[in-house]
């Protein structure tokens, strides 16, 4: 999930003659961007911060040990952050559902804010795995049904790991279907393929669930649009930076992949 495209002017000649040349490429160097991903649930705080770098720079992303790291709530507290590695910097004071949060970051002269209300706790009903028939093939997915949140309006993040590594992920809103139980479907691939993505007996996942508010779920949606926009994410920071900050509650849940419960679905 954590992708962060840098809007670069790349200007490509193609000619379409019936002799070879050199294709030249020119693109204008583009300053480090900063990156962040920041949270409050009620598992604690944290945010990472880190760099881009340029095209032509192969070395991994930057990540940033100076900043000073604040958030503050509605309901009048206030923690700062300490560094720990990597980028990472993290308390283990948790959120308040109700409260808006904002995180204030400093660092080498720039200024990031942003903000976020934390919502109440979501409740998954069911996740399993099924044989979804489509046409004339079957296709492996995983079915997650969880309760909406009563008499408020609603939205929900789900992430998916496969052995440790994130898998799958996606939104949900309750404008549909508010009140009730709502389902969030993961397609990985079709029977009897050599698709990677095809589950295998053994695989651990686990999954993540949470409730956030609509500023987070607006840059998600964003970002899960990116491909048919060819467009950044919506802005989620002031100051310039990419990424996200959000406050949200999130339950979880683990499993081992077996062949055997995998469910025949209509």
């Amino acid at each position: 999930m954590k992708r962060y495209p840098i809007a670069l002017l790349v200007v490509l000649g193609i000619l379409m003659t019936a002799c070879k040349k050199d294709i030249e490429i020119d693109y204008r160097q583009v300053s480090p961007l900063y990156a962040v991903e920041a949270s409050v649930s009620n598992e604690g705080m944290q945010a990472r911060i880190s760099q881009t770098n340029d095209m032509d720079d192969n070395t991994t992303t930057s990540n940033i040990s100076g900043a000073t790291v604040v958030i503050t709530g509605s309901d009048g507290t206030s923690v700062t952050l300490p560094y720990v590695s990597k980028g990472i910097y993290k308390s283990m004071t948790t959120g308040i559902p109700g409260v808006t949060y904002t995180i204030d970051i400093q660092i080498d002269g720039h200024h990031f804010t942003s903000s976020s209300t934390m919502q109440k706790m979501p409740t998954i009903n069911q996740f399993h795995f099924i044989w979804k028939p489509i046409m004339k093939e079957r296709f492996q997915m995983a079915e997650l049904l969880f309760q909406d949140i009563a008499n408020e309006d609603n939205w929900y993040f789900v992430h998916l790991y496969r052995n440790g590594k994130g898998f799958r992920w996606g939104v949900k809103r309750d404008d549909v279907d508010p009140n009730k139980e709502l389902q969030q479907l993961f397609s990985f691939a079709r029977e009897g393929s050599d698709d990677k993505d095809l589950l295998v007996e053994g695989d651990r996942m686990h999954l993540e669930l949470r409730s956030i508010d609509q500023k987070t779920y607006d840059y998600f949606y964003s970002m899960q649009m990116m491909d048919n926009t060819g467009t950044n994410p919506i802005q989620n920071f002031t100051g310039g930076c990419l990424g996200y900050f959000s406050a949200y509650s999130q339950v979880t849940y683990d499993c081992v992949f077996h062949a055997a419960d995998v469910e025949e679905k209509e």
